[in-house]
């Protein structure tokens, strides 16, 4: 079994846990202080710092916000950890990884940030130790990318990209 170690920076972070038995992924909180600002990028990409209220961030409709965890993975070599939107948070608050999924190399060892986009019309509040993300650890592989000089072959029956498979 492989071992993802992490190190809380403080006593109040909330440990990564697994929700079930089945989860397949584990939680991460948001690690939220007063006294520490927040990074947000606003349309235009204006550039912010915002000081939390009641250990509670508040993200404006468009706003982009880099949340912290308070927490320092010790990834193994030869593994990443990719981090995904929880899906209640993306559904009930309307926030989404700009990014899509973010990913965390071996060889990160600072904090994790969790980045988010509000793409709801709302303003949105995130509370400290509130589940905004989750976490699994991935395998890589070691691979090389090489240029060929000959263009590549359709190796199954199926023509064209986007879209081209049908809606139904």
């Amino acid at each position: 079994m492989n071992i993802l170690k992490y190190y809380k920076m403080n006593e109040d972070v909330k440990e990564p846990i697994f929700a079930t038995d089945g989860s397949a992924c584990f939680d991460i909180c948001a690690s939220i202080k007063d006294n520490e600002p927040i990074t947000v990028y606003r349309m235009r990409n204006l550039k912010v710092q915002v000081n939390p209220i009641n250990k509670t961030i508040r993200i404006a409709p468009g706003d982009r916000v880099l949340i912290p965890t308070g927490l320092i993975f010790d990834i193994p070599e030869c593994h990443s950890v990719r981090l995904h939107i929880r899906s209640s948070v993306s559904l009930k608050k309307g926030l989404t990884m700009p990014n899509g999924e973010g990913i965390i190399d071996s060889d990160y060892y600072h904090q994790t940030f969790v980045m988010l986009h509000n793409a709801s019309a709302d303003e949105v509040l995130i509370e400290n130790g509130e589940r905004i993300a989750q976490g699994e650890l991935i395998q890589t592989y070691d691979y090389a990318v090489t240029e060929t000089e000959n263009i590549p072959e359709q190796k199954t029956n199926r023509v064209g990209g986007f879209g081209s498979t049908g809606v139904k």
